[in-house]
């Protein structure tokens, strides 16, 4: 039989470096051909030579009520009935920022853009126009998009300042950046005792999704409270990736529970707020958004920023998983999913831990779960890349890479989390 993937990717590979559009849909980590998606429903999709997947990434988060959901549909076809793209405002705007901010208190206004990348990057920039400070604190494993200054990952050192990671950035672009390793409170503590007065901001993932799943715990989330409050800095919660994907309050609602009081200053969000279709936000109190242009000093701008059709995608999605039960079912899929796993790899006598939250969930090949980087590298590689091959062959798509996060929606079914776990136990019996 032809590969119809293997045709693909050989023709791609000619005209697209790596015969990809973002790395992370390659398969160099894993070994292997990329499955091109022909189409895609409900829980699954298919590649181009027909093969049915249970698709546990969900376009890496957006998917939350799975492929096609006849209301999604619906809205995004009669928004395409009226224009794909005006360069002027739109009420629908309106309509998708009131219910952001209806769930997620800690903004009072909210300004819509086409990327996480691009929204991290403008909110970096309002942070230091709004606090007129250059120095910000990022921590090791924690993805912020592709700008310049946040492609800093390496130096995990007391208050080390950062050296890019990507080549075409240049070392005085990131002299700013201070990289520290996560859920490391001692050396949060000291970086605000050396630079506290020349801090703009705190930029964390609440939930680590590009660490896999790994969960910033209550005492260091209420220090970097503690401590941005007290030298003037901005707190930036990306949630990109856990944004409306963890609860319907965002990350920030789950440590508000565990927190009193407790707020970030600024939110980056995307993925689900799309629905599927390119579109992100960040949002913040009304006297640090009020410094945005055009009634502030500090610019942003995107021609199709607030897509009339996108909007119509993400709205359309925030309204179904707003109704009754939505977060209950959707939480008791995910873990039913992970206990599965946990139980599929003791029987077999296999290194692993996993957690989950809401529709994201992550595991790994080790003993016990991971606090920072550092012991994520550690886990199992070269078992990852059986496992995946193994449960791909099975019909389960989970990421191509050990550490990035996985997703379930409220279209996966008992009988999809029952095969996956099957093909799980049958695949760890190998390793």
């Amino acid at each position: 039989m032809t590969d119809r993937n293997q045709q693909l990717f050989d023709r791609a590979a000619q005209v697209i470096p790596g015969g990809v559009n973002s790395p992370v849909r390659a398969f160099r980590a894993v070994g292997g051909t990329p499955r091109f998606v022909q189409r895609a429903q409900g829980a699954y999709f298919w590649d181009a030579n027909g093969q049915k997947y249970i698709d546990y990434i969900g376009s890496w988060g957006p998917m939350i009520l799975g492929h096609g959901h006849p209301a999604v549909l619906e809205a995004v076809q009669k928004a395409a009935l009226d224009g794909f793209s005006f360069g002027a405002p739109t009420e629908r705007e309106i309509e998708l920022a009131e219910e952001i901010l209806k769930h997620v208190p800690s903004m009072e206004m909210v300004r819509l853009v086409s990327s996480g990348t691009e929204a991290g990057m403008s909110a970096l920039r309002l942070a230091r126009g709004a606090t007129g400070r250059s120095k910000i604190i990022k921590f090791e494993g924690c993805y912020h998009g592709h700008a310049d200054a946040l492609l800093v990952k390496a130096g995990s050192g007391l208050a080390t300042f950062g050296n890019p990671t990507s080549a075409g950035v240049p070392p005085e672009v990131v002299q700013h950046t201070l990289v520290l390793e996560y859920n490391n409170v001692e050396q949060l503590e000291e970086a605000f005792k050396l630079h506290g007065k020349e801090l703009a901001c705190v930029m964390i993932e609440p939930i680590a999704g590009n660490m896999n799943f790994v969960r910033a715990s209550v005492p260091f989330m209420k220090r970097c409270r503690e401590l941005c409050t007290e030298h003037g800095a901005l707190f930036v919660f990306d949630e990109v990736m856990t944004g409306f994907r963890v609860a319907l309050g965002s990350a920030q609602s789950v440590y508000a529970q565990l927190i009193p009081g407790f707020q970030p200053d600024l939110t980056v969000l995307g993925k689900v707020i799309g629905g599927g279709m390119p579109l992100a936000a960040f949002g913040g109190p009304r006297e640090i958004m009020r410094q945005l242009a055009p009634t502030g000093p500090v610019y942003q701008a995107g021609t199709l920023s607030g897509n009339p059709v996108a909007t119509a995608c993400g709205l359309a999605t925030l309204r179904e998983i707003a109704k009754p039960g939505f977060w209950d079912a959707l939480s008791s899929k995910t873990q039913s999913l992970v206990d599965g796993l946990k139980g599929a790899a003791a029987k077999a006598g296999v290194p692993f831990a996993a957690d989950c939250q809401g529709g994201m969930f992550g595991f790994f090949l080790l003993p016990e779960l991971p606090q920072n980087y550092a012991k994520v590298m550690t886990s199992d590689s070269p078992k990852f890349n059986k496992l995946f091959h193994g449960l791909l062959d099975r019909g389960v798509y989970i990421a191509p890479a050990l550490y990035e996060a996985g997703f379930v929606s409220a279209a996966h079914s008992e009988a999809d989390i029952a095969a996956t776990v099957q093909a799980a136990s049958e695949v760890f019996a190998t390793l």
